[in-house]
């Protein structure tokens, strides 16, 4: 999908008279929004915003060392016997022509090999070049620019990792800004460069700083002033755009909630800093009790940290266990100005998200518990969360009638308004939050109305749901049976099972609970294996095993598992 951007001069911080002027340069792609206050807190929003700013250039993925050096050297001894190669091979051809009276026909096709090697060496290696050497470059070259939403009483940016696995959003009440002027609601993206951020570290608390999203910008109604704009036109990638969606979407659904102080966060934070684990598994484990304190237990260490003053206020007790954990380090800088901390679970293998309270301002970390991940081929834990049921389509109407009407609800409140059972608002907030239309203000309990993009996407912009994983979720009951469940030595579990009456299914899950291989007889693990995503025989002998999906096939089951009733 490819997103036109065009920004007025670029955002920054200047020094004026009486302190710093915080000024974000908006899209003039989309609708007018504007906002112009003076922080009460300059150091909660440096200390937030930097750190939104570390997850926005957070990436994860495997990196192999730099060997620049050494490679050069081997090039250089490389040009060395190519030299001689070379001498040896023209002295002979001159024999030979000089033998044959005519030239020797060059050699085309191993030319244009070459060079084609050449070529794509040299682009493979500059990309990553810029991520290590220049990341001031490479951050222009980043998928999207962060956005921000001016609401009634909140204003939120939010971004979305580079690796696609990790999801900010900077929660700001309107309250912590004075002399509040030139107010326009809506949503756009603003202009986050790497000079801004270093801009964001002179803002102290002891001058006065004045925030602005620039509205001038959109008073520009003439082509006279072009050379003002700075254009881009990005190409979003249909991953980006889905793993997004699908956060969003997993964001909006009801989840636990496990407070956790501020001292905890420090603990646990500390202990991944100064150990590196070494095997699987590598998560986080909430083991929770109704009333009794909350313990949480880092694996393979079984290191517990458990918090005295923070008794679990759920109602049923059980063990979740989350990945991504290395990702909590950007809340490293946040720890002195800590109220305390809230983390909402899904369950076991699904997104988590943490909620840093900083007074009037609220991080939100969302983790999707992988490093790296194709979000278009599907068959992965946050595929499983999706509604069994379509909301009808009269549903949706109610609900984005209400949304016109008032851009803030509660889950409640507008089931009441489109007098809508609970269940079915939920699956229509899902498909909302999934199309970029909707986001859940986890900190404030409410949906908020937010368009991501200045177009309204659909399904087939963000890509259709893996049919491998929708057809895994109707394999329940008698149309699975597991027949053998071992577990190795090594903690490697292997799964066997016959799945709509076909000869048996095997599967091998890792201490990750992630499949490691299997078998399968269908057509689809016989041309792809598991190089494409593992099959729907496969999908729902992990499903059965793990326990997900025995509630049935509606609306309420399915949001029952959710509320954790």
């Amino acid at each position: 999908m490819q997103v036109a951007f065009a920004y007025r001069g670029r955002s920054g911080v200047t020094q004026t008279n009486v302190g710093l002027a915080v000024a974000l340069a908006p899209n003039l792609r989309r609708d007018r929004v504007s906002f112009v206050g003076t922080l009460k807190q300059p150091l909660r929003f440096r200390e937030a915003m930097s750190a939104l700013h570390d997850v926005v250039v957070s990436d994860l993925r495997y990196k192999p060392k730099d060997k620049t050096a050494y490679e050069q050297w081997k090039k250089a001894e490389a040009e060395k016997e190519a030299a001689i190669r070379r001498d040896a091979a023209k002295m002979k051809r001159a024999e030979l022509e000089k033998a044959a009276k005519r030239p020797m026909p060059p050699g085309l096709e191993r030319a244009y090999e070459r060079c084609r090697q050449q070529y794509w060496g040299a682009r493979t290696r500059y990309g990553t070049m810029l991520s290590r050497e220049d990341p001031e470059l490479w951050r222009m070259l980043m998928p999207c620019d962060p956005v921000i939403t001016v609401s009634p009483d909140v204003l939120f940016f939010e971004c979305f990792s580079a690796d696609e696995s990790s999801y900010g959003c900077l929660n700001v009440e309107r309250e912590a800004f004075e002399a509040q002027t030139d107010i326009a609601l809506g949503t756009t993206n603003v202009d986050y460069s790497w000079r801004l951020y270093e801009h964001f570290q002179t803002i102290r608390s002891y001058r006065e700083t004045r925030f602005s999203i620039d509205p001038t910008g959109f008073e520009v109604q003439t082509s006279a002033d072009e050379g003002a704009y700075r254009e881009e036109k990005i190409d979003l990638p249909q991953s980006w755009l889905r793993g997004f969606s699908s956060l969003q979407s997993a964001m909006s659904l009801p989840m636990r909630r496990v407070p956790v102080s501020r001292e905890g966060l420090y603990s646990l934070i500390t202990f991944l800093k100064t150990h590196k684990a070494k095997s699987s598994p590598r998560a986080v484990r909430f083991e929770l009790t109704p009333g009794a304190p909350v313990k949480i237990v880092l694996e393979p260490w079984n290191k517990e940290i458990v918090l005295h003053d923070t008794p679990y206020p759920g109602a049923k007790a059980e063990v979740i266990r989350t990945w991504g954990r290395d990702r909590l380090r950007v809340l490293g800088r946040l720890l002195p100005l800590l109220d305390g901390c809230d983390v909402y679970l899904l369950g076991s293998g699904l997104p988590s998200f943490w909620v840093a309270r900083m007074g009037e301002m609220k991080l939100t970390l969302g983790l999707s518990g992988w490093t790296a991940n194709d979000w278009t081929s599907g068959g992965s834990a946050i595929d499983q969360l999706a509604p069994p049921v379509a909301p009808s389509n009269d549903a949706m109407r109610a609900m984005t009638d209400a949304f016109k009407q008032n851009p803030t609800w509660t889950l409640d409140a507008l089931a009441t308004k489109t007098r809508t059972s609970a269940p079915a608002v939920s699956a229509g907030l899902n498909k909302l939050a999934l199309l970029g239309q909707v986001i859940h203000d986890l900190p404030h309990g409410v949906y908020r109305w937010r368009q991501i993009m200045p177009v309204t996407l659909s399904a087939e912009v963000i890509g259709p749901d893996n049919e491998e994983t929708v057809a895994a979720r109707d394999l329940t009951g008698w149309k699975c049976r597991v027949t053998s469940d071992k577990t190795d030595a090594k903690g490697q579990r292997t799964v066997v099972g016959v799945v709509e009456g076909r000869s048996s299914s095997e599967l091998t899950l890792d201490r990750d609970d992630c499949i490691v291989a299997g078998k399968c007889g269908c057509s689809y693990f016989y041309t792809g294996g598991l190089r494409k995503g593992p099959c729907r025989h496969l999908q729902a002998l992990r499903n059965k095993a793990l326990g997900n999906g025995e509630s049935g096939g509606t609306l309420e089951n399915w949001f029952k598992r959710f509320r954790n009733s």
